[in-house]
């Protein structure tokens, strides 16, 4: 691919240094390694000498056309020294050495561009190609370009399908053996679907390298019992690990019988994972040696890192910078460790003393603290995993990886979350949503309430009822302690999904039945019959019978059954009675129990799998029916939210992102690390970009102002004080509404100036009448940003009447957002009233939804009130906030979270 000199006379014009910080990224390659991105710098020019040097005469061939045996001195200037606008580069470094080059050339003062790159040929076939377009296509369109072209050599077909994969539309021509290839560079809904489908891949990848090692060399392996150290090299062999394991130690050579090394640099083969268990202090010395020997993932138990103060927090960053730049991932630090109960692996390193039995659920837990007991736990319960992840700080490998890679694990059914903080609260709800159509996810989530200080001045706290429904949006099934999620997962686990909310009771105590049908009620479910009692002295025959009988019914969707033991017969003829019929009939609905008190699979109840532990078709047994049923009610939910339609992701027409963000930069460029509220012709010009028109309006300072607006505007008006406060009182002290002639103006002008003491007012178009709505967005930080809706007012608001979804907003999603408040049958007809043009409505909300996840600047915005009638909706009043964006975006080109970005 040639590059030609069009452009070379802007590099002088820009400081070749000064290149946007945003475009600097982390990126994940095909294999699961990692590189790092960033625009290239006149200080390059000695490692661009060295990437050509090592180029194969094949590759120099197919990118310059020629033999091109070295950089001439012009030509190296031309290549190390852009202006990072017209003329643009990016190099992959791992280490300090360049491995890729990407680069493009404004064509003329036109939207076209031509784009280049090459690959180091020990890097070609990692993906680095498909990723260089991607962000060299995200800094043109911020350049405001729209088009590239590349003339590539007809031979050079991997080339040639980095180009026809990437997802856009591509002209070609060929003449003389060259193509000529041309596309828009505005991402596509296909373009988008390979880079997600990418994305996926690769973090798919680096956490298959984490879990499936096939060497793992413990650094700090100690002879001492009390040391971490020990305690993870003796689970290693103890846990039966499949590969090779490489003790670390300067001072031994064995511990417990095993070959010792001085440093993990004299391992003569090759490392995959390295598990470090020396002092904090000692990490960063450690870390040259595992960058040195190019160890594929860093697995840091040891403690005194970023929770334990600044000085911790800035060694942290400054250590996984230095591993991602070299290609490796990094779990932790203060990690409990990871394990893969694969017979094929049979992977404990982790400081737990015992390898959990096989299952397939995989948990990924933050707290290392809470690591052991969750793993104890699920052993006790007959709860087994197939894989698991403390990961302590989560300075790099987080939840967001483990669900990219469970949703292809085949070993993986069920994925269990105990959560602090969301890394991405965006990026978690977008993996969730779609991992959950196929796989359960139940979610502990901490903190709930714990708002940072930088959403503060824009958060509105959001209650209880819609946080669920935050969740479930998402396919996420939440749950508020860790008794909970084992009470769930072990329904999902071993039963399968209801096919409705009828239940079924079947007991030997009708107090005890009594108290499953009130909780089921309370539950929102159905009950298929009154609870059935067979009575204390019914034998284990009828009790099973019973159950045969109610599984049967073409009425019961789920079954709970309830057992005392009697005094006269063993419990364990009632199980083995109970089990057998379950297992007879294969009913596909799944049963709970209250067996005995037993908290968990008891083995009476228990089908056992391949290792002998609880399997499929085991019937769980909880404590008290409350639990049974409120966990069987979580279940019913998700399987009603996997068969109701998904919807799909909605772009109204007529949206100007470009024009948007061009806007919001503007604005946001000035206002360093705080929050502005933005004038009203900011807004008007911002919401005009995604089709939301605000009733026309003029600012007026006197009366015969506002009579020359009600004028020009034409009758009716309405004429608002500029004091917020006072418009939005319910008594409309600050509002005067529906005038229609000089003299109504002109008294409304002076009976508001003496209300407000101001001379600034609103003269606005009256809009038709309708029922006044607010939509707003919000961020959260457990959601990103929020879309909420309800009637506006002073009673809605003081009970909270809203409701919440997470951007971005399937078709489905805004339908029901509009319609879940308890106010909304009000814009339905409501005792015979005309109703409100609901489509309209669903518009706006899906016009703010595409603003919030286009401008992540946006901290907030209030449309209130938005005037639905049966002609449309009608935005009367509008407030946007804006400032730098705290819940991380989840768009552009593929990149792992910045290293300082904080949870």
């Amino acid at each position: 691919m040639k590059i030609g000199n069009s452009a070379a006379g802007h590099a002088g014009r820009r400081d070749p240094y000064d290149y946007p910080r945003s475009w600097e990224a982390d990126v994940v390659l095909s294999d699961g390694g990692t590189v790092h991105l960033r625009p290239i710098v006149p200080s390059d020019a000695d490692g661009l000498v060295a990437f050509h040097g090592r180029l194969s005469e094949r590759t120099r061939y197919l990118r310059y056309f020629g033999a091109y045996p070295r950089i001439p001195q012009r030509d190296l200037e031309r290549f190390s020294v852009v202006d990072h606008h017209d003329r643009v580069a990016f190099v992959a470094l791992l280490g300090d050495d360049i491995v890729a080059v990407g680069r493009y050339e404004r064509l003329g003062d036109g939207p076209s561009a031509e784009v280049a790159f090459v690959v180091d040929d020990a890097h070609q076939g990692r993906g680095l190609g498909s990723i260089l377009l991607e962000h060299l296509a995200a800094a043109a369109r911020e350049s405001g370009l729209r088009r590239f072209v590349a003339e590539v050599l007809a031979e050079n077909s991997a080339m040639v399908r980095v180009f026809r994969d990437a997802g856009y539309q591509v002209s070609r021509a060929i003449e003389e053996g060259v193509l000529h290839l041309e596309f828009d560079i505005d991402p596509t809904e296909e373009s988008l679907a390979v880079a997600r489908a990418r994305e996926q891949a690769a973090e798919a990848r680096s956490v298959y390298n984490l879990l499936h090692p096939q060497s793992v060399a413990v650094i700090g392996a100690s002879t001492d019992p009390m040391k971490v150290g020990h305690a993870v090299l003796m689970n290693l062999l103890e846990a039966g690990f499949t590969g090779t394991i490489y003790p670390v130690n300067a001072e031994h050579r064995a511990v417990r019988g095993v070959r010792a090394y001085k440093s993990v640099l004299e391992i003569p083969d090759p490392v995959d994972l390295a598990v470090v268990a020396v002092p904090a202090d000692q990490v960063e010395s450690v870390l040259d040696g595992a960058l040195a020997k190019g160890v594929k993932t860093l697995l840091i138990v040891t403690a005194g890192f970023a929770e334990a103060g600044p000085h911790g927090l800035h060694a942290e960053l400054r250590l996984v910078g230095e591993a991602r730049a070299h290609g490796m991932r990094v779990v932790g630090p203060n990690a409990l460790g990871v394990l893969n109960t694969d017979p094929s692996v049979r992977l404990n390193a982790t400081l737990a003393p015992k390898l959990p039995s096989r299952g397939r659920a995989g948990f990924f837990c933050q707290s290392g603290a809470l690591g052991s007991a969750i793993l104890a736990d699920a052993g006790a319960r007959g709860l087994g995993l197939s894989t698991f992840v403390s990961a302590g700080n989560r300075a790099d490998v987080s939840g967001n990886d483990l669900l990219q890679y469970w949703e292809t694990d085949p070993d993986t059914d069920l994925v269990l979350l105990y959560l602090e903080s969301f890394g991405n609260p965006r990026k978690f709800a977008r993996l969730a949503r779609r991992l959950g159509r196929t796989k359960p996810i139940v979610a502990v989530k901490s903190g709930r309430h714990a708002v940072r200080p930088q959403l503060a001045s824009t958060s509105v706290e959001v209650d209880e009822a819609s946080v669920q429904a935050l969740f479930e949006q998402a396919g996420v099934v939440r749950v508020e302690t860790l008794a909970q999620l084992f009470d769930t997962a072990l329904i999902f686990a071993h039963q399968p999904l209801p096919a409705g909310p009828r239940v079924g009771i079947v007991g030997n105590s009708s107090a005890i039945g009594l108290l499953a049908a009130d909780t089921a009620r309370a539950q929102g479910l159905k009950l298929a019959f009154e609870p059935v009692d067979v009575g204390p002295q019914a034998g284990p025959a009828e009790f099973a019978a019973a159950v045969r009988e109610a599984l049967i019914s073409r009425e019961t969707d789920a079954l709970v059954v309830v057992f005392v033991p009697p005094l006269a017969t063993p419990g364990t003829s009632y199980a083995r009675a109970l089990r057998e019929a379950v297992h007879e009939l294969d009913a596909q609905k799944p049963i709970v129990s209250t067996f005995l008190a037993a908290e968990g699979v008891p083995a009476e109840l228990a089908v056992p799998g391949a290792d002998g532990a609880p399997g499929r078709g085991s019937i769980p047994s909880f404590p008290s029916p409350e639990r049974a049923v409120n966990a069987l009610a979580k279940v019913v939910r998700y399987a009603a939210w996997r068969q109701r339609p998904q919807g799909n992701l909605v772009r109204p027409a007529g949206l100007h992102t470009e024009a948007a963000q061009e806007i919001v930069r503007e604005l946001v460029d000035d206002v360093e690390d705080r929050n502005i509220v933005l004038e009203d012709e900011d807004v008007v010009r911002l919401l005009h970009c995604y089709g939301i028109e605000v009733v026309p309006f003029r600012v007026v300072s006197s009366a015969d102002e506002a009579v020359a607006a009600a004028r020009e505007l034409r009758y009716p008006v309405t004429v608002k004080a500029v004091d917020e406060r006072l418009r939005g009182r319910p008594d409309l002290a600050g509002v005067r509404l529906d005038l229609a002639s000089e003299d109504e103006v002109r008294r409304s002008y002076h009976d508001l100036r003496e209300v407000s003491g101001e001379d600034e007012m609103y003269v606005q178009k009256m809009a038709p009448k309708g029922i006044s709505c607010f939509v707003g967005l919000q961020d959260d930080p457990s959601f990103g940003s929020l879309v909420s809706f309800g009637l506006s007012g002073l009673v809605s608001t003081l009970l909270g009447d809203r409701a919440y979804r997470a951007v971005p907003l399937t078709d489905v999603d805004a339908a029901t957002l509009i319609r879940e408040p308890k106010s909304a049958p009000l814009l339905t007809g409501y005792r015979g009233d005309e109703p409100a043009d609901l489509a309209a409505l669903q518009d706006v909300v899906l016009r703010v939804a595409a603003l919030a996840e286009d401008n992540p600047e946006v901290r907030a915005l209030h449309l209130d009130p938005v005037m639905a009638s049966p002609e449309g909706a009608f935005v009367a009043n509008a407030r946007i906030v804006v400032g730098p964006p705290p819940a991380r975006p989840d768009t552009g080109p593929r990149r792992l979270r910045a290293i300082n970005a904080p949870d």
